[in-house]
């Protein structure tokens, strides 16, 4: 502990400008928000002209029949001109909160009235700061719930996808904000109380606390979570479940429990996941999936999906998200105690003289917007590494044809999701965490694709 906390000193007083030199912050976070903004308008802006294509790659020809293409296209598009229009809203409305330089400095002096309300004084440091974070929360979600609205009721529904109803949408929000409360609260406490314990040592604890969360998580979410929005139910005897039981058995993947989820509650997109402890795992069905693939393509997707247990990449990215977090709580302390933070959007210098944690953690994640849009990308490449890497393992492992019903499977779903098939390359590596339709099917060539055949189109 006592190398690692110099280590991390030494990083400080590398920084210790920030917390002398009077940099104009704000500035810098408008600058770099927009550039943001702007390259990914500029990204959407080269993926658009691919949506006007009248016919897809040649390696999907005879799987998209003109009517379903035409279908895929326009919502491409439409999704294109929602993003496009929906992120310089967005950047707006962040603008104005951060222009203003009131927002910010509003929100903490308002959270501090409401706990004085309840009998607390400034004392309460750590209450006034869950205060503080709920009515950001609140207030940052309000401008885009119209955006909500549409992309839901109005983008989904004219492309045939969304199921769900206005109030199943408002009731999911009220569950999201509850559960905010409930679990983001006494995180968020514990979180700022190490501050208050461990000093400027709070790093390893903080990372711990983290840690924990995220390994609750995994329990608290299928057993808790997940069933307030959705119904899991064992999935039926038959032969898909006998096929994947086989192909667990296969790969010695520690099957406890093998679910249908009713997704298609709120929208006809299909998926599959599994999760749980290294001893125990859960597999997760959407009804649409089961719906629109046989059962020998659901048993490929799914080959697809335990490669990532079979190859350890859920460990791995773990640990690469724990070295990430390392990474960001290292730079932290220089921004922690450095009233030219604060000063420069807006707080007043009774705030900024001793800057609360979780005003100094908010601003500072402001800063590092540019790294995170490269860090972000980099991410992006790994899991795409991944993607190729598991294929491999599901096929010599478990079965010799894999690419072939696998191939077929993607192409289906890709059918049924009205997923785009054209794609710029640059967009994809930005937005991207898998690799796009023909390059997974030019890979699976390579792992035993003797041919895809014709896929059985049923968005006429």
């Amino acid at each position: 502990m006592d190398s690692l906390h110099a280590q991390l000193v030494a990083i400080q007083n590398r920084l210790a400008f920030v917390q002398e030199d009077p940099i104009d912050w704000r500035t810098y976070v408008l600058f770099f928000s927009w550039g943001i903004c702007l390259f990914e308008s500029y990204l959407l802006l080269r993926q658009y002209p691919l949506y006007s294509k009248s016919a897809p790659p040649a390696i999907l020809a005879e799987h998209f029949t003109p009517q379903v293409f035409e279908k895929s296209q326009k919502y491409g598009k439409h999704k294109a001109k929602f993003s496009i229009v929906s992120g310089l809203y967005k950047q707006f409305i962040d603008t104005l909160q951060l222009a203003s330089g009131v927002y910010y400095p509003w929100a903490w002096r308002a959270s501090a009235q409401l706990i004085e309300l309840a009998g607390y004084g400034p004392e309460y440091l750590i209450s006034q700061s869950v205060v503080f974070v709920l009515l950001l929360t609140f207030f940052s979600t309000l401008p885009t719930l119209p955006l909500g609205l549409y992309q839901t009721f109005v983008l989904e529904e004219q492309h045939g996808f969304n199921k769900t109803t206005l109030s199943l949408y408002f009731a999911d929000i009220l569950k999201g904000w509850a559960l905010g409360i409930v679990l983001g609260a006494p995180l968020l406490s514990a979180f700022l109380y190490i501050f208050e314990w461990a000093g400027d040592r709070f790093v390893p604890w903080v990372m711990m606390l983290l840690l924990v969360f995220q390994l609750s998580m995994i329990i608290l979410y299928p057993t808790i979570i997940q069933p307030l929005f959705n119904k899991l139910s064992p999935l039926p005897e038959g032969d898909l479940r006998t096929r994947i039981e086989a192909l667990a058995s296969k790969l010695k993947f520690p099957l406890k429990h093998l679910y249908e989820i009713d997704g298609s509650k709120r929208s006809s997109h299909s998926n599959a996941y599994f999760f749980g402890l290294p001893w125990s795992k859960h597999i997760v069905i959407f009804d649409t999936l089961i719906k629109q693939s046989q059962p020998e393509e659901v048993e490929a997707v799914l080959a697809h999906e335990l490669g990532h247990w079979y190859y350890l990449h859920p460990t791995k990215l773990l640990l690469v998200s724990q070295l990430h977090l390392f990474t960001i709580l290292a730079l932290f302390p220089a921004f922690l105690n450095a009233p030219p933070l604060l000063r420069s959007f807006g707080f007043p210098e009774s705030v900024a003289a001793r800057p609360p944690p979780i005003i100094a953690f908010l601003l500072y994640q402001m800063v590092l917007t540019p790294l995170e849009a490269i860090v972000g990308m980099a991410l992006n490449a790994i899991s795409r590494r991944f993607e190729y890497q598991r294929t491999s393992a599901a096929d010599k492992e478990a079965m010799k044809d894999m690419g072939t019903r696998l191939g077929r499977a993607l192409v289906s779903l890709h059918v049924e999701n009205l997923s785009t098939v054209w794609v710029d390359w640059l967009y994809s590596a930005y937005h991207h965490s898998h690799p796009t339709l023909t390059e997974r099917l030019k890979e699976l060539g390579e792992y035993g694709s003797e041919g895809l055949g014709k896929t059985d189109m049923k968005k006429e």
